[in-house]
């Protein structure tokens, strides 16, 4: 298998700052600060991160670093997507609903 098609399991914190150009202080700091960054330790006490960490410490950065969003309102946003799924799904079926009532009134003019 190419080495390119290898994909690391787990990244260093130090991996993972270089990836989203941020210093791990800062990586840390937001481990504090949101619940969807949590990384797990290895048997060295080092945090070791897995992609979806990586995908959370990706979306904070968005939020706060281009999107201009206070800690508060970065965690209230991602506290939101949390609860989002379901939503997106309800809203999903009302829209097909509707785009079948318009297709049958289209029909009917």
């Amino acid at each position: 298998m190419p080495d390119a098609e290898i994909r690391k399991l787990y990244r260093s914190i130090g991996e993972v700052g270089d990836q989203l150009d941020l210093e791990p202080h800062v990586l840390r700091y937001w481990e504090s600060e949101f619940e969807t960054l949590s990384p797990r330790k290895n048997r060295a006490g080092r945090r070791v991160y897995k992609e979806e960490d990586v995908a959370a410490a990706r979306r904070i950065r968005h939020l706060l670093r281009e999107e201009k969003y206070t800690i508060e309102g970065a965690r209230q946003v991602l506290a939101r997507e949390e609860e989002a799924p379901g939503e997106v799904e309800d809203r999903r079926e009302d829209l097909q609903r509707l785009r079948a009532f318009l297709v049958e009134l289209r029909d009917q003019l």
